[in-house]
């Protein structure tokens, strides 16, 4: 099967928004951690370290927070290509 032109400008802006927000995540779960040494040495939040408070709760949200910024970027795109799947009722 043969992809239209349409199908691959789809398909490229979904593997953008996709690298995106892989950035994203890597940092929030890489590059944090590579400074949690200076942030646990000169701050803290409720009596635990920064950078502890950082990995046990603040990633967590960062990435439910991309599973619905990714959800919510997909519909509109795919509202906008017509391969929505419309309601699901």
């Amino acid at each position: 099967m043969e992809l239209s032109a349409k199908h691959h400008e789809y398909w490229r802006k979904n593997l953008v928004i996709t690298a995106i927000l892989f950035v994203v995540w890597f940092v929030f779960t890489f590059v944090e951690i590579w400074f949690a040494r200076d942030l646990n040495s000169s701050m803290t939040f409720l009596g635990f370290p920064l950078a502890f408070y950082f990995s046990a709760q603040g990633s967590l949200a960062i990435y439910v927070a991309l599973i619905g910024i990714y959800a919510l970027i997909m519909r509109k795109l795919d509202k906008e290509y017509g391969v929505d799947e419309g309601d699901l009722e």
